[in-house]
């Protein structure tokens, strides 16, 4: 069996600041990675590079393709990874007004993804949307609504359906339920885990909250200083951390 992304090696360095160094691993289809640390860890810098957000300095993130098989990410054209942002790829960022056109409207922010691997029957276009916004649970009379007009929560869900429309095989979030409300928080991770499973959804998820990673990771990278200290499943890795820095963050949750 072919893994979904195989990581290898993958360095990135501000100057003389390690944003990561050396980090490698395997996702296979259907798994949720977790990436977990605190703020300056590396996390973020790594979600970017697997992303094609940023360029690594070193490393090669080999994604299998549909049609041609294993590719790497970083060697494809501007064109080819833009198809695969749009199709088999999807970016959740924490602030959804940055992965959303905040003067579209909530319909037209799903159509538009439609559109974009050749979708053109407007009916069939916004029949898709009113879907999707209900399955975010977002109510259909709210699809001519601009973003703007709606929670936070609910911006988060428009930007979730917005990002599954198309079917993507593999989701990066960074920070999924970062800035909401508790309750609102609960709601959105409950959402997320029935459409990761309903879907088969690989993902890889970055994330400083334990309870995010609980719920939702099969496996768990923990870095610090820009290298990953623990990994393994992620209930052994939070249940009997091993290394130092894993049980701070573990005890300081349970101290909370």
């Amino acid at each position: 069996m072919t893994p979904l992304l195989k990581v290898e090696g993958v360095t990135k360095r501000y100057g003389a600041r390690l944003g990561c160094g050396d980090v490698s691993f395997d996702l296979w289809p259907g798994e949720v990675m977790g990436i977990v640390g605190e703020s300056g860890s590396g996390k973020s810098t790594l979600l970017s590079c697997l992303a094609g957000h940023l360029a690594p300095d070193a490393g090669r993130v080999i994604f299998d393709t549909r049609a041609e098989g294993p590719r790497d990410v970083l060697a494809l054209s501007e064109p080819e990874r833009r198809m695969l942002a749009r199709t088999d790829w999807a970016f959740v960022h924490q602030n959804p007004r940055d992965g959303l056109r905040m003067g579209v409207s909530a319909g037209g922010n799903v159509g538009e993804r439609l559109m974009a691997v050749g979708a053109r029957h407007y009916g069939d276009i916004r029949e898709t949307a009113i879907d999707w916004l209900g399955r975010v649970e977002i109510a259909a009379d709210r699809v001519d609504d601009r973003p703007r007009a709606f929670s936070g929560g609910m911006q988060q869900r428009l930007q979730i359906a917005r990002n599954l429309v198309t079917g993507p095989r593999l989701v990066f979030m960074d920070e999924p339920t970062g800035g909401l409300d508790v309750s609102v928080q609960a709601r959105l991770l409950d959402l997320l885990r029935g459409l990761v499973r309903q879907m088969g959804l690989s993902a890889v998820i970055v994330t400083h909250d334990l309870a995010v990673v609980r719920l939702l990771a099969d496996r768990l990278m923990v870095m610090k200083g820009g290298h990953v200290v623990e990994s393994g499943l992620t209930d052994q890795v939070l249940d009997d951390p091993q290394h130092g820095y894993t049980q701070l963050l573990v005890s300081s949750v349970l101290q909370v």
